[in-house]
């Protein structure tokens, strides 16, 4: 079978490799879809120090089934997530699973960008495989991971009533933030992004006003506009660049937060005015990937139509064109979500 690999050279390569079968407690997903996320891009860069393995919002069919596997059959149409938490840790006892010292260390193999790909026993004892709604399009399925990393943020920061929240970097997981936080009841919602393509997909998604991060001020004046003149609530950095994590410390109300959610380049530090933090009390909390019971709130949601989630997805380019499907995603100007498909599809 197909599966999609760094080739060393800032790439990404099909290789062949024999498909998996699964062992005791495992199950065995032929792809469907997969979306191509802003990590898989920076493991490419070299920039994510936990490079490796790629593809990690896949969607499709039960293809084999291992020895002590109950409430799963071939056939079913699911979500595979590709890390989960050990539950018996410190941190898990204290609720940041998404920090549990093995959660990162888990993974699907050969990974999501597989023709199947294997879901280990650990992965499927602790609710990792979420069986989809008849209702729930491949496409929308291949969102409910970076949407589930929006909601396991907003859970983490606890969003005020009546909130107004903006989101620096309108990206797909950014356009994915702004409308989990409309959804659940944010009362104005703004952002920044370069790409026009993307700002006119976050203002069809109901967001109240966008605006280019090159016009000096702009961000300012539609955060005053907005909040009249108080500042927002939460901002969101969901971009990685240090200087948008600055820019967020300043567009934040007295006693408002800054979520660092995009991934920063290994190194970068933020230089921010600490002194002004501290008399204002901004509360920096960074985010980090997402839970199975936020995976499943988040098909909730969809499946009662309070979150549209399939406009999104902009290309659809099938896994023996996986390189293509990359230097699109590379692209804001062209691509909003770019989407992997499988034989399942």
């Amino acid at each position: 079978m197909k599966v999609a690999r760094l080739d060393g050279q800032g790439g990404v390569a099909l290789v062949d490799v024999p498909t998996p079968t699964p062992g005791r407690g495992e199950v065995t997903v032929a792809l469907a879809a997969c979306g191509v996320c802003g990590t898989d891009l920076e493991k490419l860069r070299g920039n994510y120090r936990s490079a490796g393995v790629l593809g990690h919002e896949p969607v499709g069919r039960i293809a084999a089934v291992g020895d002590g596997v109950t409430g799963l059959v071939v056939g079913d149409r699911v979500f595979a997530h590709h890390h989960v938490p050990c539950y018996a840790c410190e941190v898990c006892a204290r609720g940041d699973l998404t920090f549990c010292p093995t959660y990162a260390q888990t993974n699907l193999d050969p990974g999501g960008f597989a023709e199947t790909f294997r879901v280990p026993a650990e992965h499927v004892a602790r609710g990792a495989v979420l069986r989809l709604a008849d209702s729930v399009a491949w496409d929308t399925g291949a969102l409910l991971e970076p949407a589930g990393c929006a909601l396991t943020a907003l859970r983490r920061i606890g969003l005020p009533p009546n909130a107004s929240v903006f989101v620096l970097g309108l990206g797909p997981v950014g356009l994915l933030y702004a409308r989990l936080a409309r959804a659940l009841g944010a009362v104005w919602v703004g952002g920044t992004e370069i790409s026009p393509l993307r700002r006119a997909a976050a203002e069809r998604g109901g967001i109240d006003v966008t605006v280019d991060p090159r016009e000096p001020g702009a961000a300012r004046t539609a955060v005053d506009r907005g909040t009249h003149g108080r500042g927002v609530d939460l901002a969101v950095v969901a971009t990685g660049h240090p200087a948008v994590a600055r820019d967020a410390t300043t567009l934040v109300r007295r006693g408002g937060t800054v979520n660092l959610f995009g991934l920063p380049e290994a190194g970068s530090r933020l230089d921010a005015d600490l002194q002004d933090l501290y008399l204002r009390g901004v509360r920096l909390v960074p985010s980090y990937a997402t839970t199975e019971r936020d995976l499943a709130e988040v098909h909730r949601l969809v499946v009662a139509g309070r979150l549209a989630l399939a406009d999104l997805v902009s290309h659809r380019v099938p896994i023996d064109r996986v390189d293509e499907a990359f230097r699109l995603a590379a692209r804001p100007a062209e691509a909003l979500k770019v989407v992997v498909t499988g034989p399942a599809i």
